[in-house]
């Protein structure tokens, strides 16, 4: 990449030509043209992490480079609070308090939650700057009091009960207001679906207020409080709807989205509901005017900010929020603040790295401010000179200082931005670094590109040309880095040392890696199963993920159970469907019926084996829009199902389609034992279930190419996200397969790919719009193909290691650490995907394969042993 100021003259013209459009209010779908001239100065071959330049470059393929001055520490902040007396800024970060001297702007105290985590909003200072309150994940509203030395200690808390129910007990509090005159503070209550009203003085909650569904926050104007409801509206009888988290939500029904947002209006006098405003979607943030006569509120599923006028309480206007309004969906407005003067709005784009500056008179967004990776949480002080940004993801997971031996995708680093409010010069050069840094250029040259000759190719990039392939089989697998598996390549960017599931454990993606394409420069954008399933399925991940970090509360949704968990724009399966192609569904965003639900590892092993059907396997699914296209014998998790299992029952369909010659279009597959269930007794080894869904993945290659549909079919697999592992690049580089006729043979690729850049080569062989600015920006695998095709079929490798290579039983075990291990792997809630302590199951894992006497490598943010 180039230098940080070379970077800057060389954009200059793109720059200077979006300013001057705005300014002149040219037409805006020309000033988007006037970027097709310029070159992204993103190096396709670039590595997550820092760059020569001081620039970071993160999995999203985006480049953070924020202005003014930023603090890094560990974490992911989602809100802020600057006291009365502007000299310490407090930071609700995922596990802590972070308190930040603003003189200094550096690191004054970290104050960890007892117990817990922070929830997605609420932090608010005490009028005298004695207590600073904030909402947890075990539901407290607690406050942390000044001592004498300076330090903040633990002080108050008040427990906020949540919904009676078995699964989840707790409220969830988010935003919250203090009005201390009257000794109440208003909170919202998440899983609650109300206000509520807690008296400071008997520390008590004494009252609750019915609003809309998963309230964000609240804003006191008067005797009125305003709560914007995440959910929107409580359904009525002739609503779809879908669950989240306990409740019911408003959703489309043809894509299963969460489609109500909402602002309830309380007279706090008579505490109910007068009003319920429509806004859009996910409305999160919200600020009001001056004088109180407008509520302008972040839409965060709709890239918009909606304008309340309070005297009447109706919707007044929506204003966009993307650079350019032309741009598909993806700047994720979630925070905005107000200047001194009331004419322009600063509004936090998550999606875009950067702070939007809107002009108020016209509506329109006129300059530009880097950030870091993902602004959450913005303040402005009294004087309207600095403002201040709290950066959720930071700068991703891989900061030099911190990790040794290896990166981890839990590495959270996040980070707040202290930024002086910039003249007119300055807001021009900024507007062209956050243009660069979101590769503005690149996303307007992809939505402009000009149609060429009819031709078909493996890989469409222009308008006219057609793919040679009609299938495409999308199989995510879970939880593993690149050196994890890959690492004994030496062909790769491998490190041997962190090398678990080698050769001997995955003979079949060694054999495809080398036989096709080895891709040792793919991320997942994601760093858990909640989000990566997102950013697999869908391109993008709300707000409501980002932020739900602290503790998934509300839900953990890798398997569809949440309607508010999802982008507006969609899921690639219903683009697919709305272009009237073909679709089936293996095991993604489903659910497990096994009858009888105790049956064993060894008993579906032997059922396998034996080619009986005794124990009755099903697949459900929470999204009503999938159940039409579900495999009814294919899920998708738990674990004690093999892999092989799950191939089988794939293959027994596709000979049925080789009879009817109806292979869809598009398949999506989730083949997850390679997350293992650690050292549990009663299950098979790490390496026995990792080399279980090589075997499987082998198998399903075999199937496809040896049938009728290989010489139009591309099959593409990655992890939903490395989590549960180490790489020595960074915690999201991943494994991935390009596996066609028409894949290039023996080569190492090493351009920059990710999730996206799947969805987007999955779009392009089948003819499909982008869903949001994220896979129009991805590079797709254009470099892994070649034109001349091998029909070759694929032979699946046999296992090295047996499948029923089991766990000894606690008793066998003499080892101390071992045992430790062990008994660590029969407490863990292993039962469900990603429930476990990742620090310890991941110890758990790199033991059982390395050895016992082999030390974990030296990681900061992970305990010795």
């Amino acid at each position: 990449m180039l230098a940080k100021t070379n970077l800057i003259i060389a954009v200059c013209l793109v720059g200077l030509n979006f300013l001057a459009g705005c300014k002149q209010g040219k037409d805006e779908k020309q000033l988007a043209l006037q970027f097709n001239d310029n070159v992204d100065l993103f190096d396709r071959r670039a590595m997550v992490g820092p760059q020569d330049d001081g620039t970071h470059v993160v999995a999203t393929s985006q480049i953070i480079n924020p202005v003014g001055n930023t603090v890094i520490f560990p974490g992911r902040p989602t809100d802020l609070a600057l006291n009365n007396a502007e000299t310490i800024l407090a930071v609700k970060n995922k596990s802590d308090l972070v308190f930040l001297d603003v003189a200094n702007q550096s690191l004054k105290q970290t104050l960890a939650i007892p117990d817990g985590g922070n929830t997605f909003a609420g932090i608010a200072w005490s009028l005298h700057d004695s207590l600073v309150w904030t909402t947890d994940t075990k539901g407290f509203l607690r406050s942390a009091i000044l001592g004498e030395d300076g330090m903040f200690n633990w002080h108050k808390e008040v427990s906020l009960k949540g919904p009676e129910r078995e699964d989840n007990n707790r409220s969830y509090p988010g935003g919250f207001v203090i009005d201390e005159e009257k000794d109440l503070i208003f909170v919202v209550l998440s899983r609650n679906n109300t206000l509520g009203i807690v008296n400071t003085k008997s520390m008590e909650l004494e009252a609750q207020i019915p609003v809309g569904i998963a309230p964000f926050t609240v804003v006191i104007k008067d005797s009125k409080a305003y709560v914007s409801n995440w959910g929107g509206r409580v359904p009525g009888p002739e609503d779809k709807t879908g669950l989240t988290s306990g409740s019911k939500a408003v959703v489309d029904p043809k894509t299963g989205i969460g489609s109500s947002g909402t602002v309830s209006m309380v007279d706090l006098e008579s505490r109910e509901v007068m009003k319920e405003i429509s806004v859009g979607l996910l409305p999160c943030n919200m600020t009001l005017s001056a004088d109180g006569s407008r509520l302008y509120v972040a839409n965060a599923n709709s890239d918009i900010v909606s304008v309340i006028d309070t005297e009447d309480d109706k919707l007044l206007k929506t204003i966009d929020t993307k650079p350019i309004p032309d741009l598909p969906f993806g700047s994720a407005p979630n925070a905005l603040v107000l200047d001194p003067s009331g004419k322009s709005l600063f509004v936090a784009n998550g999606g875009n790295n950067l702070l939007v500056l809107i002009d108020l008179e016209t509506d329109k967004v006129t300059e530009l401010i880097p950030t870091g990776w993902y602004p959450g949480a913005v303040v402005l002080n009294k004087a309207g000179t600095e403002l201040f940004v709290a950066n959720v993801k930071g700068i991703g997971g891989r900061w030099e200082g911190r990790s040794k031996g290896g990166f981890n995708s839990h590495d959270h680093m996040g980070s707040v931005t202290f930024i002086p409010v910039p003249g007119k010069e300055e807001l021009n050069k900024y507007s062209l670094q956050a243009a660069a840094n979101m590769r503005l250029p690149k996303i307007s040259e992809a939505m402009n590109i000009e149609a060429t000759e009819e031709k078909i190719v493996p890989v469409p990039t222009r308008p006219g040309e057609k793919s040679v392939f009609k299938h495409v089989l999308y199989i995510i697998k879970e939880n593993r880095t690149y050196d994890q598996v890959f690492g004994d390549l030496p062909q790769g960017n491998g490190d041997t040392t962190l090398c678990h599931f080698g050769r001997e454990v995955t003979p079949n993606h060694h054999a495809l890696a080398e036989k096709y394409v080895l891709l040792d420069n793919t991320y997942c954008n994601g760093v858990l199963s909640a989000d990566g399933h997102m950013w697999a399925m869908e391109g993008f991940v709300t707000d409501y993920l980002e932020k739900s970090f602290g503790g998934f509360v509300r839900s953990y949704p890798y398997d569809g159970d949440d309607a508010l968990a999802y982008a507006s724009s969609g899921f690639i399966w219903d683009k697919v469907l709305d272009a009237g192609l073909t679709f089936r569904d293996y095991g993604e965003f489903v659910q497990a019926e096994i009858k009888p639900k105790d049956a064993t590892w060894t008993e579906l092993y032997n059922q396998f084996k034996a080619g009986t059907d005794d124990i009755k396997i099903k697949a459900t699914t929470e999204l009503h829009t999938l159940e039409p296209y579900l495999c009814p014998t294919y899920v998708g998790f738990p674990g004690k199902v093999q892999d092989v299992y799950r191939a089988g029952e794939f293959i027994k369909e596709l000979k049925e389609f080789e009879k009817n010659d109806a292979l869809p279009n598009f398949m999506v597959m989730l083949l997850p034992n390679d997350h293992t269930v650690g050292t549990r007794e009663g299950y098979p080894t790490p390496r026995a279930t990792v080399a279980d869904n090589d075997l499987a993945l082998g198998q399903i290659v075999e199937a496809v190419s040896n049938s009728k549909f290989w010489k139009e079919t591309a099959i593409f697999v990655i992890q939903d996200d490395p989590q549960a592992g180490l790489d020595h690049v960074d915690g999201r580089r991943t494994v991935a397969l390009c596996i066609s006729p028409y894949t290039k043979r023996g080569e190492v690729i090493s351009t920059h790919y990710n999730q996206n850049s799947y969805l987007r080569t999955i779009e392009l062989i089948l003819g499909l719009t982008p869903m949001s600015q994220f896979d129009l920006l991805a590079e797709p695998l254009v470099d892994c193909f070649t034109n001349e095709a091998d029909f070759t079929p694929y032979k699946a490798l046999p296992n090295q290691i047996p499948l029923d290579e089991m766990n000894p039983s606690l008793t066998a075990i003499a080892g101390k650490k071992q045992l430790y291990f062990a008994k660590k792997s029969m407490e863990m809630p292993l039962d469900d995907i990603d429930q476990a302590d990742e620090g310890v199951f991941n110890r758990i894992i790199w033991h059982s394969v390395k050895g016992y006497d082999v030390p974990y490598p030296d990681l900061a943010s992970i305990k010795k042993e």
